[in-house]
């Protein structure tokens, strides 16, 4: 049976810390480095072209694929239902994320902020 991704809740683009914080369904929270979004850009461009679409990325690689210019971004935009787009400051925008992509994207979390944010809320 197709079970499908959680969908966020709550997405937060801190510029101060350089990082996106969605906020998911299922109760995770993820806190996505700007540089590691950049890095994993799943456009044709940065993914090297049309022959290397649809290969599935290892997240623990993904820095050493494709070297980015900027990792500041000027604006997020919603595509539909399923996806966010980023708006980098050095006019890259082609990278969709969809949910599913960016939930495997989800940098391990530490588990002394896991406590400390639950202590504090």
């Amino acid at each position: 049976m197709f079970t499908a991704p959680p969908k966020p809740t709550g997405i937060t683009l801190d510029k101060t810390k350089n990082e996106l914080i969605i906020s998911w369904a299922d109760g995770a929270v993820c806190h996505y480095p700007l540089s590691h979004l950049r890095e994993a850009c799943p456009c044709v461009e940065c993914r090297g072209g049309h022959e290397n679409m649809g290969r599935h990325t290892d997240p623990d690689h993904i820095l050493a694929l494709t070297p980015a210019r900027s990792y500041r971004i000027d604006r997020l935009e919603m595509v539909g239902n399923y996806a966010l787009q980023p708006f980098w400051d050095d006019s890259h925008h082609t990278g969709i994320y969809t949910w599913e992509y960016l939930r495997r994207l989800c940098p391990p979390q530490d588990s002394n902020t896991s406590e400390s944010a639950s202590a504090q809320g």
